[in-house]
């Protein structure tokens, strides 16, 4: 499972033509599913994405993390996120998961996000999305479980 998180100042997920979330000071994070991903999995990507410290304490410095800082949420599917792209000039998806263990995986990831976080949105599974976003610093971090 790979989580790709920006910093924003503020973030705006469409879907469908209509806005499903906005939210200030917090993350946006891309979520990728791959076949050998479980719940257990996602539980410690969550855990690494609430407490990743990427926010700057007193002293200037990555220190915070969304749980400190009280930042807010945005959870996106984004399955491209699988990809292989070590060689030729075209994507190969095989290492994604199925669309159905994408969508139970991201829905309990959701989930969970919303029992240990108080200000989560989300788009739309498998949706053609847009998302707005200001990256502040900009900060963009992959992250791996």
């Amino acid at each position: 499972m790979k989580g790709l998180i920006q910093r924003v100042s503020s973030a705006t997920v469409t879907a469908n033509g209509e806005i499903q979330g906005d939210i200030g000071n917090g993350l946006v994070l891309l979520l990728g599913i791959e076949a050998q991903d479980t719940n257990a999995v996602a539980d410690k990507l969550l855990s690494k994405v609430l407490r990743y410290r990427v926010f700057e304490d007193t002293e200037g410095k990555m220190n915070r993390s969304l749980q400190d800082v009280g930042g807010e949420l945005a959870i996106v599917s984004q399955f491209t996120l699988a990809a292989n792209t070590r060689k030729g000039l075209r994507p190969s998806f095989s290492k994604a998961a199925s669309p159905e263990l994408s969508e139970a995986l991201y829905l309990y990831f959701v989930e969970q996000a919303k029992v240990q976080h108080q200000a989560v949105v989300t788009g739309i599974f498998a949706a053609d999305m847009t998302i707005q976003l200001v990256n502040r610093g900009p900060v963009t971090f992959l992250l791996e479980a």
